[in-house]
């Protein structure tokens, strides 16, 4: 099945109600880590097991950051990075969709000056 043909004002209609229902979106990675505590003779500690904890890391303004998550934060923060990752996917099927819509609307463009040339009585 042909797909309809899209304006570019189509486009980006479609591109807003999309990215609307992706609130909040980010970039970034969770990460489980496990790492040892500052007490002495802690029997996690020492068996190797250490203590986990969940860790933000990315960049922002060329920098790298981590954040420490708390356990209860962590479906939130996740959901964040999902809906970071489809609003991603969402930008590059936009760019596909919007420059396929302008390349239809100059071809239109050209068509409908290309017709009028061809109306006009020759002098």
């Amino acid at each position: 099945m042909r797909r309809k043909i899209e304006s570019p004002t189509e486009v980006q209609r479609w591109f807003r109600k999309q990215a609307a229902e992706l609130d909040p979106a980010g970039l970034g990675s969770l990460t489980l880590r496990h790492n040892p505590c500052v007490r002495e003779h802690c029997a996690a500690c020492l068996s190797g097991e250490k203590h986990p904890s969940h860790v933000l890391y990315g960049r922002t303004q060329g920098r790298r950051f981590c954040i420490y998550v708390p356990d209860e934060l962590v479906p939130e923060v996740r959901r964040c990075l999902d809906n970071g990752l489809a609003l991603q996917e969402l930008m590059y099927q936009t760019v596909i969709r919007f420059t396929k819509a302008l390349k239809h609307k100059r071809t239109q463009r050209v068509q409908k000056v290309s017709h009028e040339q061809n109306r006009q009585p020759s002098s």
